[in-house]
């Protein structure tokens, strides 16, 4: 848990650090640029000892300033699971969220996306015709960061990001039956758009 606050504290300095350092730097444009849109997503995908899991994100947003981007974020997720007795676990995921990423060094970003998501379970006995329905929900915090190819062309690029829910609600379709956290791994691109309206 001590390495756990570290990293976190870290990951929080170094966002101001790098928040006061950008403001300082003097911008090439001012004002709203249509240019700045960008969209596109990521995906989850996981498999192995009886489980498999995909997910799909999409997301719309602004190039703020050409080391910070806000996103609106849309989830879907999908779960299965067989016990080692065949029972059957099914897990839906829809949720809304909102990210910042702050770009360090042009391939390089930090990120914090709270979200909440909505859940829905199935909890199919084996040999029983009964199926079990339960829906929860719970709020997320999800911190980490990533690598992306290049931004230098307008915002589009391909990534790969690591995240963690430090809010562990126990609910957090990010967190294990024991309270753990479960790193999410996304893997996806930005494409920006009106490249035609650049100032």
């Amino acid at each position: 848990m001590k390495i756990f606050k570290s990293i976190v504290l870290a990951a929080c300095s170094l966002l101001i650090a790098t928040s006061l350092h950008a403001q300082d730097e003097p911008e090439k444009q001012k004002g709203y640029d249509p240019s700045n849109w960008f969209t596109g997503g990521s995906i989850s995908l996981g498999a192995g000892n009886g489980t498999f899991n995909f997910g799909v994100h999409p997301h719309y947003g602004y190039t703020v300033a050409k080391w910070i981007d806000f996103a609106g974020v849309a989830n879907f997720e999908y779960q299965s699971q067989r016990d080692g007795y065949n029972n059957k676990y099914r897990t839906t995921i829809y949720g809304l969220g909102a990210f910042t990423r702050i770009f360090p060094v042009h391939f390089l970003f930090i990120q914090a996306e709270p979200e909440y998501n909505f859940i829905a379970q199935k909890f199919i006995p084996n040999n029983s015709n009964t199926t079990l329905r339960q829906t929860l929900h719970a709020p997320s915090l999800l911190l980490g960061g990533g690598y992306t190819t290049s931004r230098s062309d307008k915002n589009s690029f391909t990534y790969l990001s690591i995240l963690v829910d430090v809010i562990k609600d126990v609910n957090s379709p990010y967190v294990d039956g024991y309270g753990n956290l479960l790193p999410i791994i996304r893997a996806g691109i930005n494409i920006g758009l009106n490249r035609g309206k650049r100032k």
